[in-house]
């Protein structure tokens, strides 16, 4: 990935913009704009109806306020006219547009017609990411991130390891649930290169709120350079001191829980290492992807995130935990 699309993500990633009312995709344009009329129309009903209320109030000041009989027509043309049809007529055409909405987006197979570019699988608390585009062996696995071509619609495939959690980048389109046994599927499409931001939707557990994901929009030429780059197995380490690193983590449980393709490891418990160097955070992008960051999560990883699946691991010496993290680091 080119250096400016590197930096641009830094800084939404900085950021942490999750604004569903700026889209940058057609299907988030979409959503948007019946979020506008909603907002709208419900701040005129808040506006009008104080409005009578404070009518009510100021015209009855200082009397005695009676009531008409329930029977009355007055009374019965008040209730009728502000506390049925209106409300009815109103709810009544926003739930029609949503409608109207909803079946514009395809959603799975059928509608779809043809087998998914990416795969996203959840788990508690990290997102599972493979890419599907090519023949078998040109299938490729990432984590916590989701690079797409700017421009261009790309259907994910959604499914999940464990509990119910929900896909939403809020730029790019709505919601869509995982839900166990059940294989769903979304469209999105990014018109402007940059790092889109989202989250699970679903409370899925203690950690729920730190199962972030970034979607990656670069132009066409670039995501075909990152793709090609992301096939590569890792490459060995010329460091004296990250192959130090590299014999810490095949001589560790490391190797039993991640794969890093090129090497020995091949554990698939947690997320593929491979490039781990290159991604925006660590820890399903609730830490910033630095060596303090990355030092700490190696060595206390439950203080940072409670009962997730990463166990802290104190039987480094400094030495070897220095050297992991180069090692780490330089997956690129």
């Amino acid at each position: 990935m080119c250096a400016a699309v590197v930096a641009m993500a830094a800084t939404a990633a900085c950021r942490g913009v999750q604004d569903m009312m700026a889209p940058a995709g057609p299907a988030a344009h979409r959503i948007a704009v019946l979020g506008w009329v909603v907002l709208i129309t419900f701040i005129a009903v808040t506006v009008v109806t104080w409005l009578l209320i404070l009518w009510v109030v100021r015209l009855r000041r200082g009397q005695l306020v009676t009531h008409l009989p329930i029977d009355a027509d007055e009374d019965r043309r008040w209730i009728v006219v502000g506390g049925f049809i209106i409300p009815v007529v109103i709810l009544g055409v926003i739930f029609v547009v949503m409608l109207k909405n909803m079946s514009a987006f395809p959603m799975g197979d059928a509608e779809m017609g043809t087998p998914a570019d990416i795969r996203v699988t959840g788990h508690q608390w990290w997102w599972q990411i493979e890419y599907l585009a090519g023949g078998v062996s040109e299938h490729v696995e990432g984590a916590n991130e989701i690079h797409i071509p700017v421009g261009r619609p790309v259907d994910i495939e959604l499914r999940t390891r464990d509990v119910i959690h929900s896909f939403w980048v809020p730029r790019l389109h709505g919601k869509v649930d995982l839900v166990p046994e059940v294989v769903n599927r979304i469209r999105i499409q990014a018109d402007d290169q940059g790092a889109y931001r989202g989250q699970c939707a679903e409370f899925c557990g203690p950690q729920h709120a730190h199962m972030i994901l970034y979607v990656v929009a670069h132009s066409a030429e670039e995501y075909a350079a990152w793709l090609e780059q992301a096939r590569q197995p890792s490459a060995v380490p010329d460091d004296p001191f990250a192959q130090r690193g590299q014999q810490v983590f095949m001589s560790n449980q490391c190797a039993l829980c991640h794969t890093i393709r090129g090497t020995a490891a091949k554990g698939r418990i947690g997320p593929d290492l491979t490039h781990v160097g290159s991604r925006l955070g660590i820890a399903a992008n609730s830490l910033p992807n630095d060596v303090a960051s990355v030092t700490a999560w190696v060595t206390h990883a439950q203080s940072l995130k409670p009962y997730s699946q990463m166990p802290n691991i104190t039987a480094f010496t400094g030495e070897e935990v220095r050297a992991l993290t180069t090692y780490l680091s330089g997956l690129k």
